[in-house]
């Protein structure tokens, strides 16, 4: 196995999307605990949850070392895709706040699995919860942001030219540019250890049935990701290659230390027939050879990322849930 000595970091409710810092010392994740606007202590060999929740996602810094967390969103709206800057004393997320102080309302799902694409914007803030600052003016979905690793770009998704599409910029936000063309979702980027080349997953329509049934859903803000596969390209948008091709959900996909792998969650073993999906991490060349399955445990793991030292992997699971609907952090030490 590639795991060793896991770590549950949360205990309750939804914690997810985890991402280290530069420094590898501390998390930005987002929960729906409602841990306050201090610092919280949690104990670290039983992690507990808050006494009451959210009803949509907040974003938290965790302390690796103590299991202390702060909230460094401003409690109203919904946030998501926190990130580290380089130096680790800011971090970037995006937040729905400016639109309505309420959470946005539930995507009518009709039994399918949909994500509202709600009206976010990417603002950055201090780690001490100070000194908002707001890096997308544009109206409707911008998220999904994450930096380089030589900390001078920044990588996004947003719709702001009709499409779902992926957009670099400078940390001032500026010099934007548009990296993907392809009608269809792309999102979820990040890039490789050495910043020359970014993975991300993609759902492009392949017929005239798709494509209509994609753009209903767009313009009722909708997307229904049942089919992503992961991509890689350069950091200037050339050279797309696709990774996977298995015609599952394919997501969270972020490079191995060696910049020649990648770590994702599918449900390429589960499609869920006979109930929900199950979707476990698994790695793969770049050139879509060599796939191998990194986690068993559980019926949900994702987000997976690794710290920059690469000897420790950060991801959400379900294991060990006690109530429906909740997954957790967990950390562990990554054996090559």
């Amino acid at each position: 196995s590639h795991l060793a000595n896991i770590r549950q970091l949360t205990a309750g409710r939804k914690n997810a999307e985890a991402y280290f810092s530069f420094d590898g010392n501390k998390l930005i994740f987002q929960s729906t605990n409602d841990w306050g606007g201090g610092t919280v202590n949690l104990p670290p060999d039983k992690p507990v949850s808050s006494e009451r929740g959210m009803p949509c996602y907040q974003m938290y810094v965790l302390d690796v070392g103590t299991n202390s967390v702060r909230r460094v969103s401003l409690g109203t709206g919904a946030t998501t895709c926190g990130y580290f800057f380089p130096g680790d004393r800011r971090v970037l997320f995006s937040s729905t706040h400016l639109a309505s102080q309420q959470c946005p309302p539930e995507p009518k799902r009709e039994g399918r699995y949909r994500w509202a694409l709600n009206d976010y914007d990417i603002f950055a803030i201090g780690v001490n919860g100070q000194g908002l600052h707001r890096m997308t003016m544009t109206p409707g979905y911008d998220a999904e942001a994450t930096i380089a690793p030589d900390g001078r770009t920044i990588v996004f998704t947003s719709i702001k030219e009709g499409d779902l599409d992926l957009y670099a910029m400078s940390l001032d936000g500026r010099h934007v540019r548009r990296l993907t063309t392809e009608i269809g979702y792309d999102g979820g980027a990040f890039f490789s250890p050495d910043s020359k080349r970014i993975v991300y997953r993609a759902s492009h329509p392949t017929n005239q049935t798709e494509l209509d049934a994609y753009k209903a859903l767009l313009a009722q803000n909708l997307v229904e990701p049942g089919h992503l596969e992961i991509f890689v390209m350069n950091a200037d948008g050339s050279d797309k290659r696709q990774v996977t091709s298995n015609g599952s959900s394919n997501f969270a996909p972020y490079f191995h230390p060696d910049g020649k792998r990648i770590i994702f969650s599918s449900n390429q073993h589960d499609r869920g027939k006979d109930g929900p999906p199950t979707f476990h991490l698994y790695l793969i060349n770049d050139d879509g050879t060599g796939l191998e399955q990194v986690t068993t445990a559980g019926r949900f793991n994702s987000f997976p990322m690794f710290s920059p030292d690469g000897k420790r992997v950060v991801w959400a699971s379900d294991r060990n849930a006690t109530e429906k609907g909740e997954f957790n952090l967990f950390i562990a030490d990554w054996i090559p």
